[in-house]
């Protein structure tokens, strides 16, 4: 018998559980909280000042530390992971993290609601449920709030968020770009960061969501879709042949087909 999506959402938050430590201490991590962000994404948002900021799937909440950086009057986190919200506490302890599932975070948060709701960079593919989650996200906005979703795009998870080997720079489609083949099992020892490998939660799961499906799901929950970004820029370098920008960020070589490899959405509540 398959598992149910209870127990695929339990080996998640074991799996992130064991990474949490490997990811406080990794490189990969050692950096500012705003070089995680493309310059589009502050235009996108507005200022912040005066305004309650909930960030969904916050891991360490490395970049959810930015938002109080810039003024917002209260910065909340909410992650799957118990270690990866106590790790949040200890490094931005004026932040609040609530340790819960992202479809239970209305319940969780006590029906508050936020001014912006942000989430991305990794975050979606973990949701079986891409409704049930706009759902949650359009219920905890307050009239005239924003959901920014900023994300891996399709194509590159399709191509392979991780190499195969250090030196694989290939652009080929591995995994599917849309959903409708259930869950994904992902077997590794090693993460996305250096560090040492994972030593017993290492099986974890993840959903394929075409573009279409996201903006159709806040759609039917009731956001209007005013923006959607693609970029050919990516936080880091995911192929060895890639070059830094201006802004920090990582695109590939000039020789190389333009592909989106992240893209920006921007939905407001009634």
């Amino acid at each position: 018998m398959n598992p149910d999506i209870g127990e695929l959402m339990a080996a998640i938050e074991a799996n992130w559980d064991e990474r949490t430590p490997i990811h406080l201490a990794s490189q990969f991590y050692a950096r500012d909280a705003e070089s995680w962000f493309a310059p589009y994404e502050w235009d996108d948002l507005g200022p912040l000042t005066g305004k309650d900021v909930l960030h969904l799937q916050c891991h360490l909440g490395t970049e959810t530390q930015a938002f109080a950086r810039r003024g917002a009057r209260t910065v909340t986190g909410l992650d799957l992971s118990a270690e990866s919200c106590a790790a949040a506490r200890r490094l931005a302890p004026d932040i609040t993290f609530v340790h819960a599932n992202v479809y239970e975070a209305v319940l969780a948060l006590g029906g508050r609601q936020f001014d912006v709701v942000y989430t991305g960079k990794g975050a979606l593919c973990y949701l079986p449920d891409l409704p049930r989650w706009a759902s949650e996200v359009a219920a905890l906005l307050k009239p005239g709030g924003v959901a920014y979703v900023v994300e891996f795009h399709p194509v590159l998870n399709a191509i392979g968020l991780v190499p195969r080997s250090p030196d694989d720079a290939s652009l080929l489609l591995r995994k599917d770009y849309s959903a409708g083949r259930g869950p994904r099992t992902i077997d590794a020892s090693r993460t996305y960061t250096d560090g040492p490998a994972l030593t017993s939660a290492t099986t974890s799961y993840e959903w394929a969501h075409g573009l279409g499906e996201v903006v159709t799901a806040l759609a039917r929950a009731g956001l209007s879709v005013r923006s959607l970004r693609e970029s050919d820029e990516i936080p880091w370098p995911r192929w060895p042949s890639m070059e830094p920008t201006a802004d920090g960020f990582w695109r590939l070589p000039a020789s190389e087909p333009r592909i989106p490899l992240f893209y920006a959405l921007l939905a407001t509540a009634a």
